[in-house]
């Protein structure tokens, strides 16, 4: 595959097209620019710079104090900022774990796929909270019956 042909951003990456038999809705343009810019809030604000900008701007309004009487708008004003902040990082980091959750879930389907395991697993992330503990369940016994096995071998 040629980087003519390789629509993707990362020439490295081979897109795999004839695994799939259903065609792949293509994402919005808006959820491209969302994406991008959840990518771009989440690692600028995660650096140490971002924390030390942070622990600046909380010395600066504590030492404004003073000046203000410590009064109840002074105080408001930092209230409304960090919960302005933290409201609209959710979006952000919660788009970006989501993200990554998937492509993780897309790595373990291929391993599981590659690897001769049972195949049921692909999927699992889809089952009910009770057929997860039935699951559960399952390699609990399958691990206590193998410790068994293992100790009675010393």
């Amino acid at each position: 595959m040629t980087a003519e042909n390789n629509p993707s951003k990362h020439p490295h990456v081979k897109i795999v097209r004839h695994v799939i038999s259903e065609p792949i809705p293509q994402p919005t343009h808006n959820s491209d620019v969302f994406h991008h810019v959840s990518v771009v809030i989440s690692n600028h604000l995660g650096s140490p710079i971002a924390f030390a900008l942070a622990i600046l701007l909380i010395f600066v309004w504590v030492c404004t104090g003073p000046v203000f009487h410590f009064s109840d708008t002074w105080q408001l004003v930092i209230n409304t900022t960090t919960t302005i902040v933290t409201f609209l990082m959710v979006f952000a980091i919660q788009n970006t774990q989501n993200r990554d959750a998937k492509a993780m879930q897309l790595k373990l389907d291929e391993l599981i796929k590659s690897s001769g395991a049972r195949t049921e697993f692909v999927d699992i992330e889809d089952l009910t909270d009770t057929e997860l503990d039935v699951l559960h369940g399952q390699f609990q016994v399958l691990h206590e019956k193998f410790e068994i096995r293992r100790s009675s071998k010393k």
